[in-house]
């Protein structure tokens, strides 16, 4: 059975809520330092990226309005199949930078689905 384009982006915004919360209280230092925080925090971006793939097979129209789409299914790729090399830093830097927007942009979306 076919899930509802709504149900992977509350996925999206479920796991970028939760990474705000595992890095709240931590600046770059102590998030590399801590692998429970690092590791959740990586876990939580292939969740993302997954669901944004999923989307984009299951509604391209709708997928193809998340800003960046293509890095983000890119960066969860590199996660599992590049592991040996991750940089806390990157994930920092992108939990930092490029997950406000995300999480702003399927909010959005699911207003709008909402009506």
């Amino acid at each position: 059975m076919r899930r509802d384009a709504r149900a992977y982006l509350w996925d999206i915004q479920q796991a970028s809520d939760a990474i705000l919360r595992f890095i709240a209280g931590h600046d770059a230092t102590t998030f590399a330092e801590d692998e429970l925080v690092y590791s959740a925090v990586e876990r939580k971006f292939e969740i993302i990226g997954e669901a944004l793939g999923q989307l984009s097979k299951a509604d391209p129209e709708l997928a193809g309005r998340i800003p960046d789409m293509r890095d983000i299914i890119a960066f969860r790729n590199v996660l599992i199949h590049g592991y040996a090399g991750i940089e806390h830093r990157r994930v920092w830097d992108i939990a930092q930078s490029a997950l406000p927007g995300l999480r702003m942009a399927v909010e959005e979306l699911l207003r709008e689905i909402a009506g």
